[in-house]
């Protein structure tokens, strides 16, 4: 519960070395893809963005362990023969592990974020409200810590926040799936019924489409599924490759009175699209002329899904919302960069055909759905309370021998609600559910702290592992006619200075900021003489350890005139979840430090700006832990709750 007192600090201001390093001329790590899908050496870059800008962890295949910490060339990553996304990278270089003590493995676990008991997790699966639960199934293997056999997990929540375990809902057992259940939907129709269709790899690894359905409605726990003794529904069209079909989305009403689904794949191995297929029973479909929508240099699209925003709304819409005031947004999780891509456009219902708003943001080659370590995400309707609400996958980024020696691999982001930003136009708004405040506790309150230019403000609250951060910032009145060498995007990370930033806040830090990860605003001057402003997050000092990926991510997120720099940050020990002007630009990290643990992590302001001052208030809460454990069948709590549904 939240505490109702808040206290009010004014920190003494102190200078601290943050990284007051030369501007190094080396390529960014975050480049547009635009730029790069469009490039006549396409496959050069790909190559480079896989092994520069991937966000699967920098591991090999334990069978590629060559000796204790020491890693080869040899292993082929993850998943990639079975024919889905890779969920490894291997080692480019040999190196020796870091000597992870189980007290750091420990810490590392989250404390309000759902992940499994143990084990491996990846992608979400076809979350639903229903009787008065919330359920999210998740890609699962039950008997190890890294990829494979997979099955489908099960959890419930009556708030999105604590969880409890239910038993596996589906297993791979069939032949049409026997290699794999993988990522699927959930589509509820008006009559009550709920329908599932997922993704199976067959005995031969052909991807198909099959569907599956609770064998009791009545059961508000959803317990026990049964799949179509038709399966599969949908097999690979014609000219369709075996191993690159899958990831059907929930399905929506056309005004035909006909059911559509779209289903990810690729034309020419570069050209990701999707397919829209049309059913009235859920068992026989067909595919429909053209495409919904394609973009060429794009690759595979996986996880794709399609919903509806209203323009001048405060709510979600169902799926099958059609109509005037409406826009549809098209989201693909790129296989080539494992970055998930949104576009806002024009769905017309007559032709199956989705536009986007502007070609030059299509899906793939402009704005992403989270900028950081993110990946495989899935939106549903909450009937409950009239809102959208995006579920999404953040993997490791530590070694799989690491995984394998913790136990447990992979996280959910708190569950987020979507609307259309009608302020710009042009982006969605991602928040945090409501529901994550009820673990708010201690409010401590810093108001107008001045941070001047390349200095560092601590924020004495204790320790900072679980927080809730509402910042808001102002520079002084801005130096005109700036002569200084800006480079656009975000730079080296918080090292790379300019007139007017970097300025944020640093999480997970140590006393002496030997680690530190800054969340933060870089304003650039631009030829018109405005600023254009990128939100960042920057890793690179976020761990000692060697054998960890850290990079510096963010993207450009628009700053109206009659707005202040804002952001929250939800920090849950190896999870930073980070959200500029109330949810234009989404960053999630995962950081392993070695050092800013427990008691020994804490907060600071920083403004590394050369030319500005910057004055910042701070809301900021302790957060609780949240409960999340195995459904307590045997209990009378069991009953009451049934009862309460």
């Amino acid at each position: 519960m939240e505490a109702s007192s808040s206290t009010s600090h004014d920190p003494a201001l102190f200078h601290a070395p943050l990284l007051h390093h030369p501007r190094r001329r080396s390529s960014r790590p975050l480049k547009g893809f635009a730029v790069i899908f469009g490039s006549v050496v396409f496959l050069l870059s790909l190559v480079i963005l896989i092994v520069n800008q991937s966000p699967e962890p920098l591991a090999s295949n334990p069978s590629s362990v060559t000796e204790a910490g020491s890693y080869s060339m040899a292993a082929q990553p993850r998943g990639i023969a079975e024919g889905v996304s890779a969920k490894s990278n291997p080692s480019l270089f040999d190196k020796v592990g870091f000597n992870w003590t189980n007290a750091m493995f420990y810490w590392q676990r989250t404390a309000y974020h759902f992940q499994p008991q143990k084990n491996w997790m990846n992608d979400p699966d076809g979350p639903l409200y229903h009787k008065g639960w919330y359920h999210l199934f998740y890609q699962y293997n039950p008997d190890s810590a890294i990829w494979g056999n997979i099955t489908w997990g099960h959890a419930v929540s009556k708030d999105l926040i604590h969880w409890f375990y239910l038993p596996l809902a589906m297993v791979p057992d069939q032949w049409y799936d026997i290699n794999g259940c993988w990522t699927g939907s959930a589509t509820l129709l008006p009559d009550g019924r709920i329908v599932m269709l997922y993704t199976g790899s067959t005995n031969e690894s052909v991807q198909v489409q099959n569907l599956a359905y609770p064998a009791n409605l009545s059961d508000p726990l959803l317990l026990q599924w049964l799949k179509y003794p038709g399966n599969p529904v949908v097999v690979p069209p014609t000219g369709i490759e075996d191993n690159e079909f899958r990831d059907p989305t929930t399905a929506w009403l056309g005004p035909d009175g006909s059911w559509r689904i779209t289903v990810g794949t690729r034309f020419n191995t570069t050209i990701g699209t999707a397919l829209v297929f049309q059913t009235t029973n859920f068992s026989d479909y067909q595919l429909l002329d053209g495409v919904l929508h394609a973009v060429p240099g794009t690759g595979m699209w996986e996880c794709v899904d399609f919903y509806p925003v209203a323009i001048n709304g405060s709510v979600g819409l169902d799926t099958t919302a059609l109509g005037p005031g409406i826009k549809h947004v098209l989201k693909a999780s790129l296989d080539d960069t494992k970055v998930d891509h949104y576009a806002i456009g024009t769905y017309d219902m007559i032709t199956d055909k989705w536009t986007p708003d502007n070609p030059e943001e299509d899906v793939g080659i402009g704005l992403k759905v989270d900028y950081g370590r993110y990946y495989a995400s899935k939106t549903f309707f909450d009937q409950s309370k009239q809102r959208r609400i995006l579920y999404g996958w953040v993997n490791e980024t530590d070694t799989e021998a690491d995984d394998l020696e913790k136990g447990w691999a992979s996280i959910q982001t708190i569950p987020r609600s979507v609307l259309y930003d009608n302020k710009t136009g042009t982006h969605l708004l991602q928040w945090p559910v409501e529901e994550v405040e009820s673990l708010r506790l201690n409010a401590t309150v810093f108001k107008d702290v001045v941070v001047e230019a390349g200095s560092v403000v601590p924020l004495d609250i204790g320790t900072a592992t679980q927080l809730d951060i509402l910042a808001e910032f102002e520079i002084e009145t801005l130096v005109s006619n700036s002569t200084e060498d800006e480079v656009s995007d975000c730079g080296d990370g918080a090292v790379d200075r300019n007139t007017y930033g970097p300025f944020g806040v640093l999480v997970i830090a140590d006393d002496s900021l030997s680690e530190l990860t800054p969340i933060y605003f870089r304003p650039l001057n631009i030829s018109d003489g405005s600023l254009e402003t990128y939100f960042c997050a920057d890793e690179t000092r976020s761990s000692k350890a060697p054998d960890v990926t850290k990079r510096v991510y963010g993207g450009k997120v628009p700053v109206l005139d009659d707005e202040n720099y804002n952001m929250r940050v939800l920090v849950d020990h190896s999870v930073v979840e980070s959200f500029g002007e109330g949810g234009r630009t989404v960053i999630t990290s995962r950081v392993y430090p070695t050092e800013a643990i427990y008691g020994a992590a804490r907060l600071f302001l920083f403004n590394n700006a050369s030319g500005v001052n910057v004055k910042a208030t701070l809301k900021i809460w302790e957060m609780n832990s949240a409960f999340i454990r195995p459904f307590p069948f045997e209990e009378t709590l069991f009953q009451e709750m049934v009862a309460s549904t």
